[in-house]
This record gives structure tokens, C-alpha cells and sequence, in this order.
């Protein structure tokens, strides 16, 4: 049936011209944009993780600075103390020519002490945007954001890579150590020393050898320590020992080795730290060929000095007293203990060598502490940068246009829309048929 008030050809290739317009306005909106999905009327689950991943992708990317800094904050740290190592190698030279004869150890003291001076200045100037994490002016740990993790239940919690602050301050204060004066009346049972069979816990109060011994060549000589209280002072004597004199040669010497136990000391404290002396001294100042030695035993309680068979006699003595006051040392914080080191005597010469050895361990310590930090840092930083890539490629695959498609999809829907415009041109023309019927 043909009608001039109803045309449905016209209306159903309306409708289909208006479907193919709005899919081409679709298509060019995804050309313009560049995206399939542009906003929430597009394809609002998509939408909603695309913005939640961008929201991540800007909080990586803050993190991504905060490691910049992190990193750069503790690498002055790490170069600095490193530095500080080099310097304290240097003071240790200094202190391992001290141990010669015929040196000016005045002259020496100096050279210590405007490295001491130097280092100082290192620690001072070791910081980055104010914060110096090898001054000792805080022990809490600096924190440096690493990361953000999503749980499953879209939770937010922050990741931290934590550094632990290093104390190297040469400002940090010391003690020096005081040998006691008082004589101890306690049997060897508790707290005396005794060479060989010697016991010297009676005799009269001095620093001169109370109890001693003469070791031949190739002989030995065990000094026994009983039981440490805080204050305790134990001093080795070894006379007649063949020291490297500052010409290349050697002269016959004595020198004391000092330990005054603090209350945590106990008796392997004590022969650990008298023996250690012993040997940095040998190392540094005495001829291999003297084969001079020591051995400990902790759990007897004993050290036995030793030496080589052509070796010249040696008197070993020792002296042991109350009332002493322990002095600083690396475990009591920082490089506080430079400023004790004194190699103007012999006695504080000796022990001057084994104090450096500790300060020069905590420095390392705390360089390769720095280090490891710092390659871990940067090890986040590059898996923060590559993890933001990933996050921008899953945005990407969910939003973007595939622009091949769309081109395609284009060229499809102007050629529909051209045949749409004739369709409803041919459909518009039906009614005028019916004129001819009345013709």
C-alpha cells in the first residue's frame, strides 16, 4: 500500500543515516583524541582503571624523584666516608712510623692531628639539601620512599628503603685512657695477673714490671689474667726487643702494652685487647725474623709471647692496678677517639696503633654500609622507571585507539554514510509516484 502521510523507506533510511553519522562521529572523536575510550560514557569499567593506573603512574613517578634524592643524599655520604678511610689510612701511617726508634714524634703528633683536623671538615661539609648522615647529630634512620603497593582491595601502602645514619664526628667526646694507680690486694683467683709463676697482686704499687720473666731465643712466656672488674689495669712490659729504627736498621727497646678494662669488659676482652697491641706492634715495628709472637688461649685465660730462635733476650714483666679509667674507642660513637691518639710516648704509641685499627674498621663499616644502600637504591630506581613504562603501556592497551582500525573503519562508514544520503534521497522521492496515478 503506497501512502503520501506515511513514508517508512524514508524513516528506516533516516534512522540508518542517523546510526551511521553517529558511528562516524564515534570514529573521528577516536582520530581527534586518539583514544577508544575518552571518558566515562565510552566505557566506564574501563575508564575507571585506566584513571586509577594514571593515578599510580603520577605517584611513581614522585617516588622516582624521591630516589633521585635518596640516592644523591646517600652517595655524598658514601664518597665522604670513604674519604674518611683514605685520611685514617694516612693517620695510621703516621702512627706505624711513631713505633721506630729515633723518631721526631713530635713532628708526627702534629701531622696527626691536622688529618684529624682535615677529617673534621669532611664530616662537616658531607651533606646533601642539609641533611649529613655521618655527623652524628641524630641515630634515627632516614627514610626514602621506594614505592607504592596496591593490595587487591585497592589499598594504598608506601614502601621505604631505611638508612641507617653512621657516626664519623671527630667532635664526639672522649677520654683518654688513665692507668690505675691504686695497688689491688685481691688473690690471683679474682682479678691479678701473673707472669709464668709470678703472681703480682702483693707487690708495691708502679708501672714498673711487678713480676717478669727473661725469654731466650726460641723461648716463651705465658701471662696469665684472673678475673676483670671495671678499673682494672693490666700493662705487659717486653724489654730488650729489636725495633726498626727510622734509618733502616734496629735498636734494642722496651715497650708497654696498656689495657684498662670498663665494665664490660671480661677476661677475653682483656687478653684479646692486649694481644692485638702485642701484634700490631710486631707487624709494625719489629723484624719477621725475630719471630716475635703471641698466642691466646681465652678459655684458660692466658697470652704467651714467643719468639724466634736466633732472637736476642726479652724481659717480659707485668704490672697490674685498680682505680684505672678505660678510654674512648670506636664503640663508644664517632671518631671521638682521634683526639686521645697520642704517639708521643711509647706506651701511648703502641696502643695509639691498634686504636687506629678499630676507628679505620667503623669507617669502613660505614662506607660499605652507605654502598650497599646506595646500589639498592639504585636498583629501585630502575625498576620504579620500568615499572611506570608498564603501567603506561596497560593505560595505553586499555584507552588508545588502534588507529589502523579506526582508518579503516573511517573509510567504511563515509561510503555508508554517502549511500545512507542516496537512500533517503530515493526514499524521499515514493511519494511523488503516486501523482502519476491521477494523471
Amino acid at each position: 500500500m503506497s501512502s503520501i502521510l506515511t513514508n517508512n523507506s524514508a524513516m528506516v533510511a533516516l534512522q540508518t543515516l542517523k546510526s551511521i553519522n553517529k558511528d562516524l562521529a564515534m570514529t573521528q572523536s577516536e582520530i581527534s583524541t586518539g583514544k577508544s575510550v575518552a571518558s566515562a560514557k565510552d566505557n566506564s569499567a574501563i575508564w575507571a582503571i585506566s584513571k586509577v593506573m594514571e593515578s599510580d603512574v603520577k605517584g611513581f613517578q614522585a617516588v622516582s624523584e624521591g630516589l633521585s634524592l635518596g640516592e644523591s643524599t646517600v652517595a655524598v655520604a658514601a664518597n665522604a666516608s670513604e674519604t674518611i678511610t683514605d685520611l685514617l689510612n694516612d693517620v695510621k701511617g703516621r702512627i706505624v712510623a711513631a713505633q721506630e726508634e729515633n723518631v721526631d714524634r713530635d713532628s708526627i703528633q702534629a701531622d696527626i692531628t691536622a688529618l684529624t683536623e682535615q677529617i673534621g671538615s669532611v664530616v662537616a661539609a658531607a651533606q646533601f639539601n642539609g641533611l649529613n648522615l655521618i655527623d652524628g647529630s641524630s641515630t634515627e634512620d632516614v627514610q626514602i620512599l621506594s614505592s607504592l603497593n596496591r593490595d587487591s582491595n585497592g589499598a594504598v601502602t608506601a614502601g621505604q628503603i631505611d638508612v641507617v645514619r653512621q657516626n664519623l664526628s671527630t667532635t664526639t667526646p672522649a677520654t683518654a685512657q688513665a692507668f690505675g694507680t691504686t695497688l689491688s690486694t685481691q688473690p690471683l683467683a679474682n682479678d691479678a695477673i701473673q707472669v709464668d709463676a709470678v703472681n703480682t697482686a702483693f707487690a708495691a704499687a708502679s708501672t714498673d714490671p711487678l713480676a717478669s720473666t727473661t725469654v731466650a731465643g726460641g723461648g716463651t712466656s705465658t701471662i696469665t689474667i684472673g678475673a676483670v672488674q671495671a678499673g682494672n689495669s693490666y700493662q705487659i712490659t717486653l724489654d730488650g726487643l729489636s725495633i726498626n729504627t727510622a734509618d733502616g736498621s734496629s735498636a734494642t727497646g722496651r715497650r708497654d702494652f696498656q689495657y684498662v678494662a670498663s665494665a664490660d669488659d671480661g677476661q677475653a676482652d682483656v687478653i684479646t685487647g692486649l694481644a692485638a697491641q702485642l701484634t700490631s706492634f710486631f707487624g709494625a715495628a719489629t723484624n719477621s725474623s725475630d719471630g716475635y709472637a703471641v698466642v691466646t688461649d681465652v678459655a684458660a685465660g692466658t697470652l704467651t709471647f714467643s719468639t724466634g730462635a736466633t732472637a736476642a733476650d726479652v724481659d717480659v714483666g707485668a704490672v697490674f692496678q685498680n682505680g684505672g679509667v678505660p678510654g674512648s674507642t670506636a664503640a663508644n660513637g664517632g671518631l671521638g677517639a682521634l683526639a686521645t691518639l697520642d704517639v708521643t710516648n711509647d706506651t701511648d704509641a703502641a696502643a695509639a696503633l691498634t686504636a687506629i685499627d678499630a676507628l679505620i674498621e667503623q669507617s669502613i663499616g660505614a662506607a660499605a654500609s652507605f654502598g650497599t644502600v646506595q646500589n639498592r637504591i639504585e636498583t629501585q630506581a630502575e625498576f620504579v622507571s620500568n615499572l611506570t613504562d608498564s603501567f603506561k603501556s596497560g593505560i595505553g592497551s586499555l584507552v588508545d585507539a588502534d588507529m589502523e582500525e579506526v582508518s579503516a573503519r573511517l573509510q567504511a562508514l563515509q561510503t555508508q554514510q554517502q549511500l545512507g544520503v542516496q537512500s533517503l534521497s530515493i526514499a524521499n522521492q515514493a511519494p511523488q509516484t503516486i501523482l502519476s496515478l491521477f494523471r
